[in-house]
């Protein structure tokens, strides 16, 4: 394998930068990861740091903060953050914290505010974090200007939202144009959260990732799922029939006949949008395949979209349908503890009840990741073991989570300051 470091002696010390960089540089990538990448405490605050801290992170959605003042908040890692929606209609990002003594100002979730206010002192700032209030006890020497919350990098794409606690972010422009252009049909300005879950899975961030990465488990293990979901992602899947690029092709025409972006679009192994059709009779991840919301969304007029499949790593997979969008978002919380949050979207004016069963639109979804949750566990569970060692990848079934670790390899390696070995 060519693993020259002693893992069992690792494991009764601190892994540093230097040993995280030496263990990516001799693995082998056709196999997973050596076992402290998956439950080590010192190597988790070098993930959070090096790969959480440094990328671009999608946090949630253009429509949850749809007026002036409202906000919602986020943890990454020990770095509370809060996204809202400024007096001049623009969105921004702030570290959550208060430049007075260092409280959280928005406690809450989510809400609405005229103002942002610091519940310890009343420190108020503007919504553009402008420190507009500090009280007379500061002097008259204090200049509020030098206080304003302190800034994070936002940008946002077809409704989606984008943070980067970096200094200097990387790249994404080219992404962003990609996925401004293919959420243009659903209008995601003018649609709302339906429902939402948040479920921890007892398992490391990367084990999340990776069963996301591959449908090889999903024979045994999703059958609500597999009633509308076909697994293969591309034609040129060595796997993949006749009949089933036939059925690409006919669905394909309908979609170029109603102006609906299909063609796949991948920025290195970071990020990638495909749409590929669902089961020959079903249009909608619902447990019958039928249009789980009856008023569809943007502007598109026919519900069998197929499931246009966005990737965005380190933290998120999505898919969008006609009648719905669904937003699934990865929160690392500690070396064994991953929070999945899962958001369903649908028209703004859809009324529940009428347009639209919440149970229904969930029930899919709401199983497989209860089943992803259990399958998770179960390998964190052995991966604990003294017995564990990194195992072989099937190229052909698991090829998403060799481009994935992959990915997590030289995105770490190039934080680190280091390159790969040949």
């Amino acid at each position: 394998m060519g693993n020259l470091i002693d893992i069992k002696q690792l494991s009764s010390t601190s892994i540093t930068r230097l040993d995280v960089a030496k263990m990516l540089q001799d693995r082998d990538p056709a196999y997973s990861l050596p076992q402290p990448f998956y439950n080590d405490p010192h190597l988790f605050q070098i993930d959070m740091e090096e790969i959480f801290c440094k990328e671009w992170l999608f946090v949630g959605l253009t429509c949850e903060v749809p007026a002036k003042g409202n906000f919602f908040t986020v943890d990454i890692g020990n770095n509370p953050i809060l996204v809202v929606r400024n007096q001049h209609n623009e969105i921004q990002a702030f570290h959550n914290v208060c430049r007075h003594r260092g409280s959280k100002v928005c406690l809450q979730p989510k809400g609405k505010v005229a103002k942002l206010v610091c519940p310890y002192h009343q420190w108020t700032y503007e919504l553009d974090g402008q420190l507009i209030f500090a009280g007379t006890e500061m002097g008259d020497d204090f200049c509020k200007s030098n206080f304003s919350l302190k800034p994070v990098h936002v940008k946002t794409a077809g409704g989606y939202i984008f943070i980067s606690l970096a200094e200097y972010p990387p790249e994404i422009d080219s992404f962003i144009n990609d996925l401004e252009h293919y959420l243009e049909p659903y209008d995601l300005e003018n649609a709302k959260v339906a429902v939402e879950s948040n479920i921890v899975e007892k398992a490391n961030w990367k084990l999340v990732i990776e069963n996301n990465r591959e449908c090889y488990h999903c024979n045994g293990s999703h059958p609500e799922l597999l009633n509308s979901l076909l697994e293969w992602d591309d034609t040129t899947d060595p796997r993949a029939s006749d009949e089933f690029k036939a059925h690409v092709a006919r669905k394909q025409a309908d979609w170029e006949a109603e102006k609906i972006p299909h063609q796949h679009v991948s920025h290195g192994l970071r990020n990638r949008i495909v749409r590929m059709p669902l089961m020959e009779g079903t249009v909608s991840m619902t447990m019958d395949g039928k249009p789980g919301c009856k008023k569809l969304m943007g502007r598109i007029k026919s519900p069998d979209l197929g499931s246009m499949r966005i990737l965005h790593l380190p933290n998120s997979w999505n898919h969008a349908m006609g009648d719905h969008l669904i937003a699934f978002i990865v929160t690392p919380l500690s070396p064994q503890e991953t929070l999945v949050t899962t958001k369903w979207l649908v028209h703004k004016d859809a009324v529940e009840g009428v347009d639209y069963d919440a149970a229904n639109l969930r029930k899919v979804w709401d199983a497989t990741n209860s089943q992803d949750r259990k399958l998770a566990e179960d390998n964190q569970l052995g991966i604990n073991s003294m017995a564990y060692e990194p195992g072989p990848y099937s190229k052909t079934y698991e090829f998403g989570v060799i481009n994935f670790l992959n990915w997590y390899s030289e995105s770490m390696l190039n934080h680190l300051g280091t390159q790969h070995s040949e």
